[in-house]
């Protein structure tokens, strides 16, 4: 199941988190942000139970994007333990996201 994590639900979803998370910091107006939303919703039905992924839009949210430094998207924070403990920048292979996520586990 893919998250859609806001200001609102981001100190429990994420923070809070038992398990990894991967975050998709994302704008709609994003064309590689658009070519890598089904690698990220694959992942999330993969991986589900198993690591939290989810997505922030980085209008709807920007404090959020601001608070990870998000200078350039799609950004993906891989969150551990509440830190970021990962991140990647731009449209990338589905086999990276995964190998760093499983690498949180």
């Amino acid at each position: 199941m893919e998250y859609k994590f806001t200001q609102d639900n981001f100190e429990a979803e994420v923070m809070k988190s038992d398990v990894p998370v991967l975050i998709d910091f994302y704008a709609d107006w994003c064309g590689p942000c658009k070519m890598m939303g089904p690698v990220v919703d694959e992942i999330a039905k993969e991986f589900d139970g198993k690591f939290k992924v989810g997505k922030v839009n980085v209008d709807e949210s920007p404090d959020l994007a601001a608070k990870y430094n998000v200078m350039s998207i799609p950004f993906f924070a891989f969150i551990k333990n509440g830190e970021l403990a990962d991140s990647e920048i731009g449209a990338v292979p589905k086999d990276r996201l995964v190998q760093k996520l499983q690498g949180l586990a």
